[in-house]
């Protein structure tokens, strides 16, 4: 019989959802965990923001760097198989990384981490697509961006509050320690792969491998998916990398603690992600993703306010907006791809995802040293309406937004 999936309600789908939570949590908690310490570590080292934010950049760069390769040796050794080793070498990476002696060390280590990492953004979605029932993919999309969302929020406030009290050193080591624990529940959680096959499409390895490659970057609709994780993840890491400096100086002055917990903000987006995954299986994609986006741009104006309590509200819908418009491009992005370059597709979306996030993660930290928050936040809601622009002129039509 030909598998069409697992339906939801079946003890597969369910060992599926946990595992991937479980491996949203190992990747994310480690890659975020410096971001809650950044202000610690550029006091510590005597570095500006922008040289601190290098800990962040550094690894989403590897990441970036390694989401292509990753999809080419899961199409080699399968889904759960490329996931689980870039999990583990992750982990022991992430554990050896605050025993760095300085920051050059630190940098290298997290550029390698980054790199084994790029194994579960690179493929879960494409292993989604391919072991759920198409009718209900993305919903499971939104699920598992849902336990992303929980990974970075675990990350950046385990390392936020053990940094507090022992130092930044301790606060990523403590987050090593809870994913290498999430890595071993999702090696066991998850179940093989019936939708693919490893190495069946060994034939003509090396021109079918760039043929699959390059099939997705010929499409206006892919690349613009593309650019909405570009621009959008961007957007975002910046504002956390940066909110927590300018919450600690005047008019705000707020103690480093009260600083980590805004972290919890990132609850906003553990609704958010199934939700929107929910409402673009009923309404389509492409509206979704645009209310999503606008969502994004009226939080970022919020944060402009001199209280506290409106940038915090600002955060919460900006932090929903963002992980909204992320379940329904990065769950997209394979559906809309032909069968054979699936992973390649939801790779190429991560490598601009992450690209962005290097890019933009360090880039407006400048515009935050040198001029001031208003034009941070400007550059922010600029970078949310080309994204918009660009989903307006290239997915409106397209036939997968309306699954």
């Amino acid at each position: 019989m030909t598998f069409t999936g697992h339906a939801p309600g079946s003890p597969a789908y369910r060992r599926l959802i946990v595992g991937l939570f479980f491996a949203g949590i190992a990747t994310f908690a480690q890659l975020y965990s410096p971001q809650a310490v950044l202000p610690q570590l550029s006091s510590d080292l005597g570095i500006t923001p922008a040289t601190a934010a290098l800990a962040v950049s550094a690894a989403t760069l590897g990441l970036a760097a390694a989401v292509i390769p990753w999809s080419m040796v899961a199409d080699r050794i399968g889904r759960v198989p490329a996931m689980g080793t870039g999990i583990l070498a992750a982990t022991v990476l992430g554990l050896v990384a605050p025993l760095s002696t300085g920051m050059e060390m630190l940098l290298a280590l997290r550029l390698l981490e980054g790199i084994a990492l790029g194994a579960v953004p690179a493929v879960a979605l494409a292993y989604l697509s391919e072991e759920v029932s198409a009718r209900h993919a993305a919903a499971a999309a939104g699920s598992y961006i849902a336990g992303t969302t929980v990974g970075g929020l675990l990350g950046r406030v385990v390392s936020g509050l053990a940094g507090e009290q022992w130092g930044w050193r301790a606060g990523i080591w403590v987050v090593a320690g809870v994913c290498a624990m999430a890595a071993a529940l999702f090696l066991w959680l998850t179940p093989k792969a019936r939708g693919f096959v490893p190495g069946r499409l060994r034939q003509g390895a090396t021109s079918g491998m760039l043929a699959r490659l390059v099939s997705p970057m010929r499409s206006a609709p892919q690349l613009a998916l593309y650019a909405q994780g570009f621009l959008l993840m961007g957007a975002f890491v910046a504002v956390y990398n940066y909110l927590g400096f300018h919450l600690i100086d005047a008019p705000f002055s707020l103690p480093s603690w009260l600083v980590t917990l805004l972290f919890l903000a990132y609850l906003a987006g553990t609704v958010s992600s199934p939700t929107a995954g929910a409402l673009a299986s009923r309404f389509g994609r492409y509206p979704v993703l645009l209310c999503s986006i606008a969502v994004m741009g009226i939080g970022a104006l919020a944060m402009l306010s001199q209280a506290a309590l409106p940038v915090v509200l600002g955060l919460l819908l900006f932090t929903g907006g963002f992980f909204g418009a992320h379940a329904v491009a990065s769950g997209w992005a394979p559906a809309a791809a032909t069968p054979d370059s699936r992973a390649q597709a939801s790779s190429l979306y991560y490598f601009g995802y992450y690209a962005g996030s290097s890019l933009f993660g360090w880039a407006l930290g400048i515009v935050f040293g040198r001029a001031d928050w208003a034009w941070f936040v400007g550059a922010i809601i600029t970078m949310c309406a080309v994204s918009a622009a660009l989903a307006a002129r290239a997915l409106r039509s397209s036939p997968t937004g309306r699954i």
